[in-house]
């Protein structure tokens, strides 16, 4: 639930910063001071009159009234030596006061309305695209999201991670468009997702539902949106067999880990979700054994296409090295490294994606792969280096844990 609690404060608002408050009170006490030591015929004290409105920005009503009553007091008792208001100039200062108390209360008054219509909106948008738990099954998570649109919870991209009977399943996808505009989809598509989870028991038949649903919309939508489409990859870790299978509907190819070594996964690209990847036949799946300390990072574009001042794009790959510590972490460090990149962050939406098997029940090993290879459904396609990879991961069947 972190992703909730870090972006809770920046969706609903957050309080009037320290400075803001302390602000009034260092004023008064400077104009006091510069009142004492100016000669008597310079009078500095109606700057005081200024405190309230100043003061009804960063107080409630009551904070407010308690800097004007201190006003009229300092400025109506002439044994204090700060002013001499009389008559007139007092009944100003007076409603300069009773007026920032009224806009002290308008403003709270409409910082809690817009903290509740807030709160309401993050909920919705939490119940769209929740925050990815820690662990699904065998399989550890972490994730990390940014909307592109400034104040949102959600925009073009999404993810999720889901156990069903056929195992733990992935997505990570970029629709058509970004921002609130592109909520809807997001919506649809992780629905499809799923439901897919539970009913399909191909890898393939989740894609081809995913470009069904995104079909569907399509043609169902409005004129003035004739194609609607999205990018994807998803990704398998059957029970017990210590592999992973990827599909990939026109989206970035995740990116594999091993210790301080990063490759690109061979997986070959079907069209995009939306375009009628099912009527031609299912997605090329590919399959990789996986060794215990095998990390996977799925991403969207917004992370390789962001460029920095120059117009370099983010060398997502050769970056991954220098800021891969621990795999908790590693999302967040692939943030921080991004926005100091691009000087603030990218202008696009931002997933990551990271996944890896738990080290006390991935079963890697030769005999793994054989059921695999028994069990492959005819239109899966093993990576050429899957077969070295299930032999070294029988030699490191024994070893350490995810790094």
């Amino acid at each position: 639930m972190r992703r909730g609690r870090e972006e809770r404060g920046r969706l609903r608002g957050e309080p009037p910063p320290r400075w803001a408050r302390i602000a009034p009170a260092v004023a008064l006490v400077v104009l006091v001071l510069a009142q004492a030591i100016t000669p008597g015929d310079v009078e500095l004290g109606y700057f005081l009159a200024g405190l309230p409105p100043v003061a009804a920005f960063a107080y409630g009503p009551a904070g407010t009234a308690f800097f004007a009553g201190l006003v009229l007091l300092l400025l109506g008792v002439p044994s204090l030596g700060i002013g001499h208001a009389r008559g007139s100039d007092l009944a100003t200062v007076a409603a300069i006061g009773l007026l920032s108390v009224v806009i002290a209360w308008v403003r709270r008054r409409r910082d809690a309305q817009l903290v509740s219509v807030r709160t309401v909106a993050e909920a919705a948008q939490l119940a769209v695209l929740p925050p990815v738990p820690p662990r699904v099954g065998p399989v550890r998570c972490s994730g990390l999201y940014r909307a592109a649109q400034r104040g949102t919870l959600v925009g073009g991209d999404l993810y999720d991670v889901r156990a069903g009977p056929y195992g733990v399943r992935a997505l990570v996808g970029d629709v058509q468009g970004h921002g609130l505009a592109a909520v809807g989809t997001v919506a649809a598509l992780l629905g499809a997702f799923r439901e897919a989870v539970l009913d399909d028991a191909e890898l393939a038949a989740v894609a081809a539902r995913l470009d069904r649903r995104l079909a569907t919309d399509s043609a169902a939508g409005p004129a003035e949106h004739p194609e609607l489409f999205a990018t994807a990859v998803l990704l398998e870790f059957p029970p017990g067999l210590g592999l992973v299978r990827i599909v990939s509907c026109g989206h970035p190819a995740p990116l594999r880990l091993r210790g301080r070594v990063v490759e690109e996964v061979a997986v070959e690209p079907g069209p995009p979700l939306g375009l009628g990847l099912a009527r031609p036949g299912p997605p090329p799946v590919v399959e990789l054994a996986v060794r215990p300390e095998d990390r996977f990072l799925l991403h969207t574009d917004g992370v390789t296409e962001a460029r920095d001042a120059t117009g370099h794009f983010y060398p997502l790959a050769s970056r991954l090295p220098v800021v891969a510590r621990d795999p908790a972490g590693l999302v967040r460090a692939v943030w921080r490294d991004l926005a100091d990149f691009t000087d603030g962050g990218p202008a696009d939406d931002v997933a990551l994606l990271l996944l890896w098997l738990d080290g006390s029940g991935t079963g890697t090993g030769t005999g793994a792969g054989a059921r695999t290879e028994a069990r492959a459904p005819s239109h899966t396609r093993t990576a050429a280096h899957a077969g070295g990879d299930a032999a070294a991961g029988a030699g490191a069947g024994d070893g350490s844990g995810a790094a």
